[in-house]
């Protein structure tokens, strides 16, 4: 858990960058509750996306379940490592294992906190 990072209550986690950009991926929570991760499904570049509505599908091998969209914004990279290998879902979900970045004007306010999201996450 990052103290640098939102988190929406879908389990996805943003970290807003410099250049006015996020970035976003899946928790380690989730990504523990999944199993593991051997597809990926993501949104192309360019495509817009809205918060709380699905942006993109992950499959472990216990189930399939949609990514949903902690922002609104416009989908500027994809990140293919993950594609290619969705493993790294599980091996380094704050790392390696992020999903795409998006431009975005702001951030919604029902985003948590490090500390809330934890709270969520253990009730």
């Amino acid at each position: 858990m990052s103290a640098d990072l939102l988190y929406s209550k879908d389990h996805e986690w943003v970290r807003v960058e410099s250049d006015g950009v996020a970035v976003i991926g899946v928790t380690d929570f989730a990504a523990e509750q999944l199993g593991d991760v051997v597809y990926v499904d993501l949104p192309e570049i360019g495509a817009e996306i809205s918060s709380g509505t699905e942006m993109g599908e992950i499959e472990s091998t216990k189930s399939v379940s949609d990514l949903f969209s902690p922002i609104d914004g416009t989908v500027t990279e994809v990140n293919q490592a993950v594609v290619d290998a969705p493993e790294l879902v599980n091996s380094s979900p704050f790392g390696e294992g992020w999903l795409l970045k998006a431009a975005f004007e702001a951030l919604p306010e029902d985003l948590l906190s490090a500390e809330e999201y934890t709270a969520l996450t253990r009730s």
